[in-house]
């Protein structure tokens, strides 16, 4: 698994990729300032604000050649109050949860994932 992210949350996103099966893949996580998260909102959900994180997601469940591409993650620190919430919540996007169309199984994976990490479970 190759993850580009930031030392310090790099065991979150590990997490997050773990909790969905996913051994093999590349992804990356990015903190970025509010005014390049507005942008991204904007430009690809027509949602003219600031939030705290945005997936993209590129391979998804189809088949590849090799390891997967999972992705790109955006986080906005001053939008977001938890960064390792922010990243696992990311994350998962990318592996193809969906809170807005599940019944609660990604957001209930996330706090899984939170309190096995902040019980040094992971």
């Amino acid at each position: 698994m190759e993850i580009e992210c930031p030392p310090e949350l790099r065991a979150a996103a590990a997490a997050a990729l773990r909790a969905a099966g996913i051994a093999d893949g590349h992804l990356s996580v990015e903190l970025v300032e509010p005014a390049r998260i507005r942008e991204l909102n904007r430009s690809f959900r027509g949602r003219d604000e600031e939030t705290d994180v945005l997936s993209f997601p590129i391979d998804e469940d189809g088949p590849t050649a090799g390891p997967r591409e999972l992705g790109d993650v955006f986080i906005c620190p001053p939008c977001t109050r938890d960064l390792e919430q922010a990243v696992v919540h990311g994350v998962l996007h990318l592996a193809g949860h969906d809170h807005e169309a599940d019944r609660g199984q990604m957001l209930a994976l996330e706090r899984e994932v939170l309190a096995a990490l902040r019980a040094g479970r992971t």
